[in-house]
């Protein structure tokens, strides 16, 4: 069914593809037919962009891309933006309509709202105050912040002057921070002293304290107080007296003029494998890339009568880059909502649905998440008729790893049974490297259970296969072969920007090679099948990771699951899949045949895996992924100090427990290690 159909909103997409019929006589007939514009005429459809969403600048652009070539090609030339700026354009408006900015909860159930107007006080006032602390542009400032709205405030500070902000989450290791900063060198620390998670209320001072220590480069920290924190942090600055003032100087403050290319943040890789990339994003990028974005959103002005008081969350760490895109709703002046805790509850009281009553309660009309949360969410027999107030969400999201069908339509289920039988979902795949999406959703196409609906406007994405030929229903590569606004400027402290050629150009140059097995369906509608750097190949045929937990996931003996495949010494491979067994279950002869029969039916026999391990748990990521390219490294015999970082996993104390097992494994099979290049 047409999901727009159904729903009493219009759709973003529509709306600006009646501006285009409008003010340009462009009239397509389909969605697949307005992409190909995008991407054919980069300079109609980005000029387009600019014009709809109203981005300010002094100069308007005289040419919207100088030059095609990948990396280098270069945005908007002459013109000067603030991402600050374009947030506060919509506060007036919101705040004479009565919608906040900010709504945020913690575990305990305290919720916290912030009003436009308040907002913009507080991000001035903290502005001023690191003027005064001598910081300029082009200096970093770090946060060391959980997902709270001191966050979003500093975030729009920095912007404000030109400061380029770094956030880390409080839940990162001291290594793995320092693995960061060390690279980006931040004069100013804003940091909180304690945290809580999963029904724990942790002190995070003594961190900050050695935190500060260990960088030379910070001159000052603004500690925020949780009431956690036993020991403070000798000589910091109250956060909460630098966002006090409201005075004339706040009252008359205004962001920055900044050249559209100017830095505006540094996202970091997740250091599975080495240092951490330090990604770097302009201000003018995020803008454009947010503004096409929020039509695949379907996300409008809270205070426009079109959206009904949209209200917008994303559960995510600040440490992960959906952090960045649920603050990105502020730019299409939409009210979003954040949740500071657990999403699960705690070890002594699981519930996945904590995160729903958080949901209800603050009447969130887009809800998105993990993949792996809605996946717990049915496995664990969460329902949503727990609140009836969740019938206002009118839209899930999902990203992180691909959602598997009957997931998805589980969830539609779920709403309708409270009535809510139009939603949507938005499935989206895009990455830190681009801090945007590549595949994303469009409410106006069919549902596509499993599937990501289309490419995004302006994203010029194919699959290729291995001699760099576009293949449909077939699984290739994920390229991206023209420039696109949010492409990372540069790494920091890459002088000469080899490593940034090396990470995405290196196999075709002046092609980003995205790293993602990809398959474009005839209609259109894409999916995902794993990294492809993890891809399983068997006998010549490949499959990635993703289709084989598909298949097994579904069955209720199995909690989780990781594949690798592992080289042997005659020169073919082993498959090994590391499972979590169920509750009340076991790795045994019946649990086994159950995996074989689901992969079997469900994909090939070829994928049947040859060894079937029971695991206390799968490592994964900050950002929810598996870390299946570490894991087959230490089976393949890499130093673990190589390739495992325990501070940038998520599961830390699990990643003993493999290290022994690849040890062990070695030993039995007396394979040749694989030699580091």
């Amino acid at each position: 069914m047409n999901r727009a159909s159904a729903s009493l909103q219009v759709p973003q997409i529509r709306l600006y593809r009646d501006w285009l019929k409008e003010h340009h006589g462009l009239d397509f007939p389909d969605y697949d037919a307005l992409h190909r514009w995008s991407v054919d005429d980069p300079e109609g459809f980005w000029r387009s962009i600019w014009d709809y969403e109203g981005i300010a600048s002094p100069n308007p652009p005289a040419a919207m891309l100088s030059g095609s070539i990948m990396p280098g090609a270069r945005w908007c030339a002459g013109t000067a933006v603030n991402y600050a700026r374009h947030v506060f354009s919509h506060v007036e408006a919101a705040q004479a309509a009565g919608q906040p900015a900010i709504i945020a909860m913690d575990e305990t159930g305290t919720i916290a709202t912030l009003g436009w107007t308040e907002l913009r006080r507080q991000a001035a006032s903290l502005a001023l105050e690191l003027r005064r602390l001598g910081v300029v542009r082009g200096d970093r400032v770090a946060g060391y912040l959980p997902n709270i709205p001191a966050a979003v405030v500093s975030l729009l500070a920095c912007a404000s002057i030109g400061a380029v902000w770094t956030l880390c989450s409080p839940d990162m290791g001291t290594n793995a921070v320092l693995d960061r900063w060390q690279q980006t060198e931040p004069r100013v620390l804003i940091a909180v002293d304690g945290v809580r998670y999963a029904g724990r209320a942790m002190d995070r001072s003594g961190t900050v304290a050695q935190i500060r220590s260990r960088l030379s480069s910070i001159e000052s920290v603004l500690l925020v107080s949780t009431g956690f924190g036993e020991h403070g942090v000798p000589g910091a600055i109250d956060f909460a007296a630098a966002i006090a003032r409201d005075d004339g100087e706040v009252a008359a403050f205004e962001p920055e003029w900044l050249p559209f290319d100017h830095p505006l943040w540094i996202l970091y890789s997740s250091g599975t494998t080495g240092l951490p990339k330090a990604i770097v994003h302009g201000h003018g990028g995020i803008i454009l890339a947010t503004a096409a974005g929020r039509l695949h959103f379907d996300l409008g002005p809270s205070y426009a009568t079109n959206t009904l008081g949209e209200r917008f969350h994303w559960y995510s760490a600040s440490g992960w880059v959906m952090w960045n895109i649920q603050v990105g709703g502020l730019l299409s002046g939409t009210t979003i909502c954040l949740f500071d805790g657990s999403p699960g509850g705690s070890k002594a009281h699981p519930d996945w649905g904590r995160l729903l009553d958080f949901a209800a309660c603050c009447g969130v009309t887009w809800f998105g998440a993990g993949a792996a949360y809605f996946v717990n969410c049915r496995k664990t027999g969460v329902t949503f008729d727990r609140s009836p107030e969740l019938a206002r969400v009118r839209a899930l999201g999902s990203t992180g790893s691909p959602l598997p069908p009957d997931v998805q339509r589980w969830g539609t289920r779920q709403l309708a049974a409270l009535g809510r039988e139009d939603v949507w979902w938005c499935n989206v795949s895009g990455g830190t490297e681009i801090a945007a999406a590549f595949m994303a959703g469009n409410p106006e196409l069919p549902d596509m259970p499993g599937r990501l609906q289309c490419r995004h406007l302006g994203a010029a994405i194919e699959a290729w296969d291995d001699n760099a030929h576009p293949v449909v229903e077939q699984v290739g590569e994920l390229v991206c072969t023209r420039p696109f606004p949010s492409m990372p400027l540069r790494f920091w402290g890459d002088k000469d920007g080899s490593r940034y050629r090396d990470s995405y150009f290196a196999e075709w140059p002046g092609v980003w090679r995205h790293g993602d097995w990809l398959t474009v369906h005839a209609d259109g509608s894409c999916t995902i099948s794993g990294r492809s750097d993890a891809t399983i190949n068997r006998h010549g045929v490949r499959m990635g990771t993703a289709e084989i937990y598909a298949a097994v996931e579904q069955l209720p003996c199995i909690s989780d699951s990781m594949v690798i495949e592992i080289d042997t010494a005659d020169g073919g491979s082993e498959l090994v899949m590391f499972v979590v067994p169920g509750q009340e279950a076991a790795v045994d002869a019946e649990l086994r045949s159950a995996i074989d029969a689901a992969i079997r039916s469900s994909l090939s026999p070829r994928f049947i895996p040859d060894r079937v391990v029971a695991a206390p748990g799968i490592p994964r990521t900050m950002s929810g992924k598996k870390q299946e390219l570490p894991i087959k490294r230490l089976f393949s015999g890499w130093p673990a100090d190589k390739v495992i970082n325990a501070d940038a996993s998520a599961t830390p104390e699990l990643l003993p427990w493999y290290i022994d097992e690849a040890r062990r494994w070695q030993r039995e099979s007396a394979m040749p290690t694989e030699e580091l290049s």
